[in-house]
């Protein structure tokens, strides 16, 4: 007795499970190597690498590069200055921010 011949469905049903099998692996294989990536920059300073460091001023956290004095503001702390109800309230901060930097600056 012979083995019957699977029909045409039966291998296009295989040729396309493979495939999902083989898209799912490869787009598991990505985010893996795309979170990788995002673990070895995170909190990291653009310009130079160096780890940046977290600073509060007037209560919205602000990271800073200690080796280059780079200031990184992300959309929070954009936002959270701008809906501030104060007049002149991000030139007070940054002004602030930059005299703290200068007084840095001298003590080293």
């Amino acid at each position: 007795m012979s083995v019957p011949k699977p029909s045409k469905n039966e291998n296009e049903y295989s040729v396309l499970h493979d495939a999902e099998l083989i898209k799912s692996a490869h787009d598991r294989m990505v985010a893996e190597h795309q979170a990788a990536e995002r673990r070895t920059h995170y909190m990291k300073c653009p310009k130079d690498g160096v780890d940046l460091v977290t600073t509060d001023y007037h209560g919205v956290a602000i990271e800073t590069c200690p080796h280059c004095g780079g200031v990184w503001l992300d959309a929070a702390d954009i936002h959270a200055y701008a809906h501030w109800h104060e007049p002149n309230v991000v030139n007070r901060i940054f002004a602030d921010f930059l005299a703290s930097l200068h007084f840095t600056a001298q003590q080293r």
